[in-house]
């Protein structure tokens, strides 16, 4: 960290969106002086309320000793790091960026690489588990970086994972483990909505459906935490349709870089992009099944709220 705070470092997340206000919150929650940032003047205002500091642009995190950037995609890592209001520019040399969100693996070497010739150190860390576990300080970080940017990031990693995992010296590897972890998150949300859609099409109570099958050999992590969305009829995003097609694509478009055929992930790519044409991409990432319900006439379960007069 710069050499103005060497105990408890001044830390910046970028992002306060789910997985971003968990993680601000819960390095709040473990004494560490944490300013957020976000467009939203909503999202600064309710982490002001949960103890934080906020600021609506990250040139004014110049100051931090680390900056986590917590975002939705590479676009927005670019503009929040070299745009107009970018932090980089603003950064003592010495300072850290934790790149937490889904990127290709080659954008996050540039990245690295760029930050580099300002003196910043970068930890490629994109993480995993959720908003809750992000919220509890439990997340799953697939981190590589230089030994310093470890150390250095030593006192927040502990307080926003239950897990590091130190995947290689350099930026790329972190990103490389996430596109693994993301290929199989995507077909196994799609697949568990095409397996429910199927359950529902035979005439099989959904209910029951979720009941025998998370206690069979067919179960996956995926269909146990996302269809309870699917069987209150409540498709709050927490991990939007629009995340998936962002993710999958970069799947794609690696492995057509490694020419590595994906075409399990490619069928995933299709529901999940068929499901923000018919307008659902802000939905919560379950809303994949209502592709079937259009395809096949299948009824859904509906929210509480939802009956007729409410």
């Amino acid at each position: 960290m710069s050499e103005s705070s060497k105990q408890a470092p001044r830390v910046g997340v970028i992002g306060l969106g789910a997985m971003g206000m968990g993680t601000a919150t819960a390095l709040l929650e473990q004494g560490l002086d944490v300013m957020g940032c976000d467009i939203s003047a909503g999202a600064c205002d309710a982490f002001v309320e949960c103890g934080g500091k906020a600021v609506q642009f990250p040139s004014a995190l110049g100051d931090r000793d680390i900056v986590l950037v917590v975002v939705v995609n590479g676009e927005q890592v670019e503009q929040v790091l070299f745009g107009d209001h970018g932090v980089a520019g603003h950064l003592s040399a010495g300072s850290l960026i934790v790149q937490c969100a889904t990127v290709a693996p080659s954008q996050a070497r540039s990245l690295g690489e760029r930050l580099g010739e300002s003196g910043i150190r970068m930890l490629d860390a994109p993480i995993s588990g959720g908003a809750a576990k992000a919220r509890s300080g439990e997340l799953s970080v697939m981190a590589s970086g230089g030994a310093t940017a470890f150390d250095q990031a030593q006192p927040v990693l502990d307080a926003m994972a239950a897990t590091v995992y130190r995947l290689g010296d350099a930026p790329g590897v972190g990103s490389s483990m996430k596109l693994v972890n993301q290929l199989l998150a995507g077909v196994h949300i799609a697949t568990a909505a095409e397996a429910m859609a199927l359950g529902i099409r035979m005439g099989l109570d959904p209910d029951t459906v979720y009941e025998v099958i998370t206690h069979s050999a067919g179960n996956s992590w995926m269909f146990e935490n996302r269809m309870p969305h699917v069987l209150k009829g409540d498709y709050t995003p927490l991990s939007a349709v629009d995340i998936f097609v962002k993710d999958l694509n970069i799947v794609h478009e690696t492995g057509r870089e490694l020419a590595m055929p994906t075409p399990v992930a490619a069928s995933a790519l299709q529901q999940f992009t068929a499901a923000k044409g018919a307008g659902f991409g802000r939905e919560d990432d379950s809303a994949v099944i209502k592709v079937y319900q259009r395809l096949s006439g299948i009824s859904l379960p509906e929210a509480a709220n939802d009956d007729m007069g409410a």
